[in-house]
């Protein structure tokens, strides 16, 4: 009664073993994507707010550079006002002027005297070309200096934070 077991018998416990292991696998696989989605959203919600304070961040840097452009530009316009109105001038003691007219003059001395010195007016003009000159690149030089110093800032700011979640 006992002796060979039916070959159903063996059968019917080979595929009750297979359904059972494929049943288990497959409940432990969705368990598993269903741990994996919920992980996925945390880190992904982690993301978002780690990306909106960083947006903040940049724009607060960004809003920095702009009110230091505007001091620069204002600076700038003050500078060209200046230059303009003749209130800012070089040193003469650091311009040589040397006359391109070595000869002596003979004539009478009060038609020498009483004709205006056009060297005067076209040095005044140079040296306010000269001063615009500086200024422009002395401005450009400050916004470029502000421009860098806001692009460290931001990335320092960045790293930070980046550094901080690991």
């Amino acid at each position: 009664m006992f002796g060979i077991p039916s070959p159903y018998l063996i059968l019917g416990a080979v595929l009750a073993a297979l359904a059972i292991y494929f049943t288990g696998h497959h409940k432990g696989w969705t368990e598993r994507d269903m741990e994996m989605q919920v992980e996925i959203a945390k880190k992904n919600e982690e993301s978002r707010q780690t990306e909106q304070k960083l947006s903040e961040q940049i724009n607060s840097t960004s809003t920095q550079l702009l009110e230091a452009n505007n001091v620069i530009s204002k600076k700038s316009t003050d500078l060209d006002r200046a230059i303009r109105a003749g209130r800012l001038r070089l040193p003469t003691s650091s311009c040589v002027q040397t006359s391109s007219n070595t000869s002596t003059t003979t004539g009478d001395s009060k038609e020498t005297g009483s004709q205006p010195n056009g060297q005067t007016d076209q040095t005044s003009d140079a040296d306010r070309a000269t001063l615009a000159a500086i200024a422009e690149i002395v401005a450009q030089g400050d916004r470029n200096t502000a421009q860098l110093n806001a692009c460290i800032d931001a990335y320092n700011q960045v790293r930070e934070q980046l550094n901080d979640k690991k």
